[in-house]
């Protein structure tokens, strides 16, 4: 069972219906035993940092979700799911984020590209991770942001884009798994990284 986290921050369905088309049962939920029950936990979510803190305050996650972690349980953290593992972001610089990984959240500088970052760019992968097993260097997968990650050890950094910037993509650090761009939105190679992820 897939638990996906709901805290009302938006991209729920899409995910849950992926999972579902690669042969695992999902449930959407923000019940701590349901959750902390899971064999894998996705943390989704659209939107913007501090109000989606205060949401996972708000329904009681931010412990549910270190115990996951703790217990060594898979979690995926997508889009919003990514920014929300680290410690701070410009969004909303006076909101502490869960602080399981290190590193801060970005604004994409206004270099001539339209901001936000959205559609399909192109991936490499500095560090070997297992959400990219069998897929090729330059493969494309879709972003909708306006925020990047700057992970603070780049031993964890999985994938990287370039638009404006360098972006760190996807991260890896023992049970905790991210990314930035939407892999439920990739096609077939966002399929291949979710089913990755549900056999680790």
């Amino acid at each position: 069972m897939v638990a996906i986290i709901d805290y009302d921050a938006g991209n729920i369905k899409s995910v849950e219906k992926a999972v579902i088309s690669l042969g695992e049962a999902a449930v959407i939920t923000r019940d701590r035993e349901e959750i902390l029950g899971a064999d894998r936990v996705i943390l989704p979510g659209v939107g913007a940092f501090g109000d989606a803190m205060d949401k996972l305050r708000s329904y009681g996650l931010e412990e549910v979700l270190h115990e996951v972690v703790k217990r060594g349980t898979p979690f995926l953290g997508i889009c919003l799911g990514l920014q929300l593992l680290f410690e701070t972001s410009e969004e909303s610089p006076d909101v502490r984020g869960l602080g399981i990984l290190k590193g801060k959240i970005c604004r994409i500088p206004d270099k001539g590209l339209k901001v936000p970052h959205i559609g399909w760019n192109s991936l490499d992968f500095p560090n070997k991770g297992r959400l990219f097993e069998g897929i090729a260097e330059g493969a494309y997968v879709y972003f909708v942001h306006s925020y990047y990650l700057q992970a603070q050890e780049p031993e964890i950094v999985t994938a990287a884009a370039e638009y404006a910037v360098h972006i760190h993509a996807s991260v890896e650090k023992g049970n905790v798994f991210a990314c930035q761009f939407h892999p439920e939105k990739s096609s077939e190679v966002g399929l291949c990284i979710l089913k990755n992820f549900l056999a680790i």
